[in-house]
């Protein structure tokens, strides 16, 4: 009977720790819930023993750490550039794709400026003179015109001029050349010269379509050029009635924050345009002038179309006159031997040795001086996008773009006096190795003195970031 009593207590014993233990668990319940803190009210002694099953479970997996801790910084850095390298050539390649389009109009409005930066200190002169900006700006472009059409008339004159002579000297010149490839040390035999003139003759007659076609597109080029000069002669008299009216316009594109800076890269720009293209047309001239005298004074034949073309392929720097020079050797080749082509080569030669050395730094100076490395990339990559236009207007192009660069680094350093914290905003920023400056690791002697001064107005804290670990 009293192992059954002693049984009943130890029952009730447990029934009444088990009903604590509940109504504690519900208490820290309603606590947590209204936001206070969990009192544990059960004795320690009374806490359940942990299961053998579950203190025998074996740990599982440590936790993986996130993708991006993984990749190496060097590798997320290249990655990044390249993703925005890859976003600039695409906008690169859609704005070659949209200027292939309207290439014609691209390059007759080149064109219509750089004859407004030749034309327009005319115009200013003009105004200079009390004359009005309507009057000044015809008076200009009708001269420009009328000086451009009786030296294209002059040119047309002098070949045809010569053309009859010119047309018996090649002729000779190719028998001299059949006779010196039998005679001389080849000897070549005159059926072999023959078959060569057969085989030429079959084939503009085989290829008579061919040939025709390309006719008719020289014919389309011809259409495309007026075209094209058309345009250029009305971007002109524009820019020189109302240029400065239509730069204010332009400045109204440009964001309000940068339209002060690009308001006063304008004229520095402008400045630089005008006299890259008044320097480089004196030294064509000269060019033309004294190469032009040389193969005069030789007795070749069209030697004032020679010198317009050597004018003309000026323009375009360093190819211009290679191809211009051996033009005017081949002809003196042709037609009056050797001799007078390698004299008229060494004409050429001192004449463009003078310009490169003395005629351009003292003429263009350094303002528009660019380095002969981006002159040959930039007549490149001009040539291969728009052909002798892309060419001409390759030079000027970069000789701008220098000037307005350094101009507006210029302002910025004149005018901006915090330039703030660098752009940010790609990942491998965050996950840079290096710790903020401005930052202190948690425990560093730098925290310390920052939480000290916080108490004296804070001004020092954070002052000691380079102890964070790198």
């Amino acid at each position: 009977m009293s192992k059954m009593t002693d049984w009943l207590g130890g029952v009730g014993e447990r029934a009444s720790r088990m009903a604590e233990r509940r109504r504690a668990a519900a208490a820290a319940a309603e606590k947590s819930a209204a936001g206070q803190p969990a009192v544990e009210d059960a004795p320690a002694e009374a806490a359940e023993p942990a299961e053998p099953a579950a203190a025998a479970r074996p740990p599982g997996p440590p936790p993986r750490p996130a993708p991006a801790s993984v990749v190496p910084w060097g590798v997320r850095v290249a990655a990044e550039v390249g993703w925005r390298l890859l976003v600039l050539a695409g906008l690169i390649y859609v704005l070659m794709q949209i200027i292939s389009v309207v290439s014609l109009v691209v390059i007759a409005f080149a064109v219509g400026l750089l004859v407004t930066a030749l034309l327009q200190p005319t115009v200013a002169r003009l105004r200079r003179w009390g004359f009005s900006q309507g009057l000044a700006t015809a008076t200009t472009f009708v001269g420009g015109f009328v000086a451009i059409g009786l030296i294209g008339w002059f040119v047309v004159w002098q070949i045809m001029e010569n053309i009859d002579d010119l047309t018996d000297r090649i002729q000779q010149g190719i028998d001299d050349a059949q006779e010196w490839l039998i005679d001389g040390p080849f000897h070549v035999q005159e059926e072999q010269i023959n078959n060569i003139g057969d085989e030429i003759s079959d084939w503009l007659g085989e290829n008579s379509s061919e040939v025709t076609s390309a006719g008719l597109e020289g014919v389309s080029y011809v259409l495309e050029f007026f075209s094209g000069a058309a345009i250029a002669a009305f971007v002109t008299i524009f820019l020189l009635y109302d240029g400065a009216r239509i730069w204010r316009w332009c400045l109204n594109f440009i964001p309000a924050d940068a339209r002060d800076a690009v308001a006063g890269a304008g004229p520095k720009v402008w400045a630089t345009l005008t006299g890259y293209v008044r320097g480089t047309v004196l030294v064509a001239l000269i060019d033309a002038v004294f190469i032009g005298i040389g193969i005069f004074i030789l007795d070749v034949p069209m030697a004032v179309p020679l010198a317009v073309l050597i004018f003309l392929f000026a323009f375009v720097p360093l190819v211009g006159a290679l191809v211009s020079g051996a033009l005017a050797v081949v002809v003196a080749f042709v037609t009056n031997g050797v001799i007078t082509a390698l004299l008229v080569l060494g004409v050429v030669l001192l004449v463009q040795q003078i310009e490169g050395h003395i005629l351009q730094p003292f003429i263009l100076g350094r303002m528009v001086r660019v380095h002969p490395l981006a002159v040959v990339l930039s007549v490149a990559i001009g040539t291969l996008v728009a052909g002798i236009p892309g060419a001409v207007v390759a030079v000027p192009l970069i000789a701008v773009l220098n000037t307005a660069v350094g101009y507006l680094k210029a302002y910025h350093r004149e005018h901006v006096e915090d330039p703030g914290p660098p752009p940010h905003g790609s990942t491998a920023l965050e996950a840079s190795p290096a710790a903020p400056v401005d930052t202190p690791a948690p425990g560093t002697d730098a925290e310390a003195a920052g939480t000290a001064g916080t108490g004296k107005g804070g001004g020092d804290t954070g002052s000691r970031g380079g102890d964070a670990p790198g």
